[in-house]
């Protein structure tokens, strides 16, 4: 729990950095996720400066244990200690572009001032999961699933949506708009339902129930994962209203990657 001195003035945190941008002639504008006070704006002033003790500490993706004063409109970081920094992450680019996918989706739809202990731990676990996984997409994948649940938005995938009938084991349609599945008799019946592969239904089924190291058994084939990709970019984007900026940047790295451009 954060730890509060001087009359609440004072308090002491753990947080991912997610993003930051440059405030001024030499302070930095943060945002964080921490567990018990959700998404926090923040400043580190003078971490620009040559020799800054802070710097290092505050790298986006990093887990840090932050001691914080609060401000008349943004919060002041006072101390940084980096607890995680990942560096496989920092030194593999579909590791790195993986990473910012988790920070873009945790800063969508991360709540300001609120507890989000679930929610911060999933996306430390993920960023662990990232840095030492040998096919570490399989660690996004179930992030995102398990986002989904977190934040309220837990498709339907045994039912259909429609006529609430089980669903039987077949390819069937996905609905957006409805938040789950649609089945063969339903789905050709709705314009903006997508098709979904028994086998892709089959996978995310299993993240939705399993812990993780059951979850990223299975091998996918690279059709079912490039499914599975589309399906939840698409998912995600929809439920936030607008298209997401990281997901095609990871596409670019990966048609690089099999190009042999990029090893």
């Amino acid at each position: 729990m954060p730890r509060v001195t001087e009359r609440g003035r004072v308090y002491r945190t753990d947080a991912i950095v997610l993003r930051r941008s440059d405030l001024g002639e030499a302070d930095r504008l943060l945002t964080l996720f921490t567990a018990q006070r959700g998404k926090l704006r923040v400043v580190a002033k003078g971490v620009r400066r040559p020799g800054s003790k802070k710097a290092g500490h505050l790298e986006p993706f990093t887990l840090v244990n932050l001691l914080l004063a609060r401000g008349r409109e943004l919060d002041i970081i006072t101390q940084a200690e980096a607890v995680r920094t990942f560096p496989q992450i920092r030194a593999d680019l579909l590791r790195l572009g993986l990473a910012a996918s988790v920070a873009e989706l945790i800063d969508r739809f991360g709540i300001q001032e609120s507890d989000s202990l679930d929610l911060f731990q999933l996306a430390a676990d993920t960023l662990d999961r990232l840095d030492r996984e040998a096919e570490p997409e399989a660690a996004l994948r179930y992030f995102q699933v398990r986002l989904l649940d977190l934040v309220g938005f837990r498709p339907e995938l045994f039912r259909c949506v429609s006529c609430s009938n089980e669903a039987r084991p077949v390819d069937q349609f996905f609905s957006l708009s409805e938040g789950g599945l649609l089945c063969p008799s339903c789905g050709p019946q709705r314009e903006q339902a997508r098709p979904l592969s028994l086998p892709a239904l089959k996978v995310l089924r299993h993240n939705q129930r399993n812990s993780y190291e059951q979850a990223a058994r299975p091998k996918l084939s690279p059709t079912v994962a490039q499914e599975l990709d589309g399906l939840l970019e698409s998912y995600l984007s929809y439920l936030l209203e607008r298209e997401l900026n990281v997901p095609r940047f990871v596409r670019q790295v990966r048609r690089l990657k099999e190009s042999s451009v990029y090893s």
